[in-house]
């Protein structure tokens, strides 16, 4: 054992060191907030609460839903972008927010790709077109003449303007070539209120939230392939809009400069989360596509979503209002 004199040395050296902790803090140290951008009720804020929900549970901190609606999704995105990265501030980025909406806003507070850490895909569900059940239109042909028989007249909603449904419409009035009036609302539940009711004429809206025909009538369906579950319902490309190949997509981000331990730990939990077997039949039952991604994968997605989504609104004019 040294002798006192032997240690003076060490400890003289010791002493001009950096203190440094024990041990790197655990995340999460405390309850994460996930931030939804758009109002409670709709898809967006289901999968954050089905995922969020197990993910508390593996990793020992409740994750809090937070509402945060507001300018197409990018409300919620700002004030994520502008929090703390160190894990306790998430958002479900989205193709409104983060794809469609730097083409939309002239002024947009971040930047989709530069401001944030995308840490992984949740889920791609395609858009439908619907009417509501009591309505004369059966099928996309019958639309497409109703809205050429009254051009300028035919109603039809999205959840925000500068959406992704928003977007769709502008395609759709393009390849069809027709002259639809668009209605946006502050989020999915007014809007659906509506069409059931007969207050707009039809509306572009996931297929979760439009359901299996009870309260509306699926015209067509932006997926590649009819989709498991509704095989009933034609995709547009089959019915000559190819344009109209497009998914409604949902991940998991956080600020910038995220580490990049939490954003793998995150990562790895959702995708398994995804897995899970309470968790992927719901999912499934929502018509969502499942795709694994590496962080890096989805940040090079949403990326990829920017550019392309940039053309779109570009082509067909699309501004906020």
């Amino acid at each position: 054992m040294p002798t006192r004199r032997q240690m003076l040395p060490l400890l003289s050296a010791a002493a001009g060191l950096p203190c440094l902790p024990a041990r790197a803090q655990a995340w999460p140290a405390r309850p994460v907030r996930v931030v939804v951008p758009f109002p409670p009720g709709g898809t967006t804020d289901f999968i954050a609460r089905l995922v969020g929900q197990r993910l508390g549970a593996v990793l020992g901190q409740p994750f809090v839903i937070e509402n945060r609606a507001g300018a197409g999704g990018t409300t919620g995105s700002d004030l994520v972008a502008k929090s703390p990265p160190d894990g306790h501030v998430l958002v479900v980025s989205n193709v409104a927010s983060h794809g469609v909406g730097p083409a939309v806003y002239r002024a947009m507070p971040y930047d989709s790709v530069r401001d944030f850490t995308h840490v992984a895909l949740m889920a791609e569900i395609p858009s439908v077109l619907a009417v509501n059940v009591a309505s004369p239109v059966r099928t996309l042909a019958d639309f497409i003449a109703a809205a050429k028989a009254r051009p300028g007249a035919v109603t039809v909603a999205s959840p925000g303007n500068g959406t992704s449904s928003h977007a769709k419409q502008e395609i759709l009035k393009r390849s069809a070539g027709i002259d639809t009036v668009h209605v946006p609302y502050r989020g999915s539940g007014p809007m659906m209120n509506d069409v059931a009711a007969g207050a707009v004429d039809a509306m572009i809206t996931t297929l979760v939230e439009a359901g299996r025909g009870e309260r509306f009538r699926l015209l067509a369906v932006t997926a590649a392939r009819r989709v498991e579950g509704w095989p009933e319902v034609p995709t547009f490309a089959e019915l000559g809009h190819p344009d109209l190949v497009a998914s409604t997509w949902f991940g998991l981000s956080g600020p910038a400069g995220l580490p990049p331990a939490v954003a793998e730990r995150l990562n790895a939990e959702v995708l398994a989360a995804l897995a899970h077997p309470e968790i992927a039949p719901r999912l499934v039952e929502t018509g969502a596509t499942p795709r694994r991604m590496g962080a890096a994968e989805y940040s090079a997605f949403v990326a990829a979503e920017v550019r392309r989504w940039a053309a779109v609104v570009q082509a067909a004019g699309i501004r906020a209002e």
